[in-house]
């Protein structure tokens, strides 16, 4: 990823550009690979989700793998136990505020599920939250983006929305719904909200374990009154506990290491737009295990997407790095 996409690039990179291709190397497994790696494991959710006992509440599921992921996150990482009380005030209410949007993720993005369909409420979050982390770095001056990225972007965004939306644009697709809308562009404000405070905190130098720990851990505690609230017989069966364990030790607890690690080495705004490979991974498992059938139009979607993910791939090694330094 080019470090002119933002302001602030990460201080683990020196000012040299890689020149050897063993380094450029290098810079795509510490730069796009994590976080693609956490958006194909994402992509499986839906599925895991699907497995869930009859009559389990979507947003408990969800709220429920948060809590055992978010723990999960504080209690292995190295000092973020330390790092809310050892940082500025500015720092400690950038935690508090990426720990909001963490809890508000679910708590939006599943009852948006619930009222407006998978399709429509993937679209609205996925594919609004690049453009919104964009725009968000954009007005805090964190960065102005490049003509590349909105190229890529636009095209990612477009491939997910043909992608997602394909079945209903030939036949009979899920009503679209207005709060179920209002829901999914809030879950896809959260995203942005909480990748650009990670991105930002670790551009300061502070460990990627430490402020995802601290985020999720946080996010944990808010949301467990939901789980609490709202879990029923279906948690404690095997099927429940199997689904929950799932979905808190491996897209929540492991990607969200990668998503954290990956955000050391490229901006949030381009890691929003990555992470849209989540949609194709949910596809192509829809159509190899649940025997879902996608039409043209959703695999020529998928193609435009896997083409603005290569750009975005691609440009760190394109772009000259940025000499500029926080």
């Amino acid at each position: 990823m080019p470090d002119d996409t933002s302001s602030q690039p990460s201080p683990a990179l020196t000012g040299r550009a890689p020149t050897h291709p063993r380094a450029r190397h290098a810079g795509l497994l510490t730069g796009p690979l994590p976080i693609l790696t956490a958006a194909v494991l994402w992509g499986t959710t839906g599925t895991a989700s699907s497995l869930a006992p009859t009559g389990a509440p979507a947003a408990a599921v969800g709220a429920a793998g948060l809590v055992l992921g978010g723990l999960l996150l504080f209690l292995t990482a190295p000092g973020g136990r330390s790092l809310p009380r050892t940082r500025t005030g500015g720092e400690r209410g950038l935690l508090a505020v990426g720990a909001l949007a963490v809890a508000g993720y679910p708590l939006s993005f599943y009852p948006a599920v619930a009222r407006t369909g998978v399709a429509v409420a993937t679209v609205v979050a996925l594919g609004g939250a690049p453009v919104l982390a964009g725009l968000l770095a954009w007005l805090t001056r964190q960065s102005r983006p490049t003509v590349r990225w909105a190229a890529a972007t636009a095209t990612a965004v477009l491939g997910c929305v043909a992608l997602v939306l394909g079945p209903g644009l030939t036949g009979a697709g899920a009503p679209v719904d207005l709060p179920g809308v209002l829901l999914a562009a809030a879950a896809g404000l959260s995203y942005a909200v909480y990748a650009l405070v990670g991105g930002q905190l670790i551009a300061r130098g502070h460990a990627s374990g430490a402020v995802m720990g601290v985020m999720f851990g946080g996010a944990a505690v808010l949301v467990l009154p939901v789980v609490l609230w709202s879990a029923g017989p279906w948690l404690p069966t095997a099927r429940g506990a199997l689904v929950v364990l799932y979905l808190g030790v491996v897209t929540t607890f492991l990607c969200y290491r990668l998503f954290g690690y990956g955000l050391r080495h490229t901006t949030a705004q381009t890691a929003t737009t990555l992470t849209l490979v989540e949609p194709a991974v949910a596809a192509v498992l829809g159509v190899a295990v649940l025997g879902e059938r996608l039409p043209a139009v959703s695999w020529c979607g998928l193609a435009v997407l896997a083409l603005g993910v290569v750009l975005l791939t691609r440009e760190r090694r394109a772009e000259p790095q940025s000499s500029n330094r926080p």
